[in-house]
């Protein structure tokens, strides 16, 4: 079991690494296929769109077919969609790219914390769920530094094609290494459905946060960091690569630092209220403080990447009202929700970007794409408040 999860994490390294890449390529694609920054942008936010609407069936398949088949099938399109990019000729063809890979990592995660759930005691679900996101964040911080060094060394459609190898060849470790949980007793006569989820009442008070929780810091570390540091300050992809690195090297220690926190205070609630105020601080001096300097920005996206990692805490918030046999469906229940809030969220700053850009003054509209998301985290959290704290 200990095995298939070490393998379901790697291929939750390239489901990091394929959403938060694009930034790093940001120059060369619009300088080889016209792609801007609106349209890197929807991009991103389309990857997690498909990621988002796959939820239902990836419930549905690791209650019914099991981790091991989903997760490595759908692995696979992930390689074929890092072989449409690299083969990209025109813009269009990007979008379809990151579809694919959308598509393609949507199962890996919610395998693992399957397998988590139904294999290992209930209160530490957070510990190492955070532990999960916050190993396979190594994906994140590959799509930096690392990323840029690969794509000046060997171009960045054969780094394309590397990448889409290394994901088959993980794909298949999965298939052969996992191992499928053993259904709970009585799992053959419990009824329940979607239906039955969704007519708990505490998780409608968790679902707003976990819908806004995770936009910001995805948002500025897929797609907007790049152009930004680009546009205002005029760094180069090294220059990218290295504040994005800090970033996600904070967001890893988010995920790890979240994790422990409910056994450590004995709450989940209001480790999750005071991390989501941190990061609604961190994009608010984004959009008042934008030519602060270099040195000012990367503390404030780190400190955006760091504090708002809550998602594994607010997972495990919400997991402690699902029912044993709807463990797989509650799982991506909440994970269609927040994911889907960030492929919105995404797709929908490319517009706000374009309308509030002012010719001549680089900073206007990525000011108002940083209020779009930090607004949007007081009002989740807000509704937030009025939920009622649960631990295992």
């Amino acid at each position: 079991m200990k095995v298939g999860i070490v393998t379901l994490i790697a291929g939750y390294v390239f489901s990091q690494f394929y959403r938060a890449f694009l930034p790093v390529l940001s120059p060369a694609l619009e300088a080889e296929l016209g792609a801007t920054p609106e349209i890197l942008g929807r991009a991103s936010g389309l990857w997690f769109l498909a990621f988002a609407a796959m939820q239902i069936p990836v419930g549905w398949a690791l209650d019914h077919i099991g981790p091991r088949r989903t997760a490595a099938l759908l692995l696979g399109v992930a390689g074929a969609g890092a072989g449409v990019f690299a083969l990209a000729a025109t813009p269009g063809h990007i979008l379809w790219a990151m579809v694919l890979m959308g598509i393609g990592c949507s199962a890996v995660l919610m395998a693992s914390y399957f397998i988590i759930a139904r294999e290992f005691p209930a209160r530490v679900f957070g510990t190492l769920a955070g532990v999960v996101i916050g190993v396979g964040s190594l994906g994140n911080i590959a799509g930096s530094l690392p990323m840029a060094w690969a794509s000046e060394a060997f171009g960045w459609r054969a780094t394309m094609w590397g990448l889409a190898v290394l994901t088959f060849a993980i794909a298949a470790l999965i298939f052969f290494l996992v191992r499928d949980p053993a259904k709970p007793e009585g799992h053959a006569e419990a009824k329940g459905s979607l239906l039955t989820l969704l007519s708990i009442p505490a998780l409608w008070l968790i679902f707003p946060l976990m819908f806004v929780n995770y936009a910001p810091s995805a948002g500025l570390r897929g797609a907007w960091t790049g152009p930004f540091l680009r546009d205002v300050y005029g760094l180069d992809a090294d220059g990218i690569g290295m504040v994005t690195l800090a970033m996600g090297l904070a967001m890893i220690l988010g995920n790890l630092s979240y994790g422990p926190l409910d056994r450590i205070f004995g709450t989940r609630k209001w480790a999750i209220l005071a991390g989501n105020a941190g990061s609604a601080i961190a994009i608010f001096a984004l959009w008042a403080f934008p030519s602060s300097g270099i040195v000012t920005v990367t503390a404030l996206v780190a400190a955006a990447g760091f504090f708002g990692a809550s998602f594994p805490l607010i997972m495990a918030h919400g997991r402690a009202y699902f029912p044993a046999h709807l463990t797989g469906r509650g799982v991506t229940l909440l994970n269609l929700i927040g994911i889907s809030g960030v492929g919105l969220f995404q797709f929908a700053s490319g517009w706000v970007y374009e309308g509030a850009a002012i010719a001549g003054d680089p900073v206007a509209g990525y000011r108002a794409v940083f209020l779009f998301f930090a607004v949007p985290v007081l009002i989740g959290g807000f509704v937030y408040l009025f939920s009622r704290d649960r631990v295992d």
